[in-house]
């Protein structure tokens, strides 16, 4: 990665958002109006299985949920290709 232009190593050095989706699922309005503390919500996803890592709302990685000093982290099991992970960023 020495070899690189110099503006492609300014972008690479950009800091982008990257989200982890636990789960999802739908409610309806009135679920959700009667939620209250210590209410639990169920979700189909098994809390073993894999989670997604996005970037710009597209998946580029999968992996298992780990505790890193005492908070939430994403050990990466499968990374997208490049150029899916350059996809997912957008047009410059």
């Amino acid at each position: 990665m020495d070899e690189l232009p110099a503006n492609l190593d300014r972008v690479l050095k950009i800091k982008i958002p990257v989200t982890v989706v636990l789960a999802e699922r739908q409610m309806t309005i009135e679920e959700v109006q009667n939620l209250s503390p210590g209410s639990v919500i169920e979700f189909e996803r098994h809390y073993q299985q894999h989670l997604e890592l996005y970037v710009n709302n597209k998946p580029v990685a999968r992996g298992e949920t780990v505790t890193v000093r005492e908070k939430f982290g994403l050990r990466v099991r499968e990374v997208g290709t490049l150029q899916e992970t350059i996809r997912s960023l957008g047009p410059f």
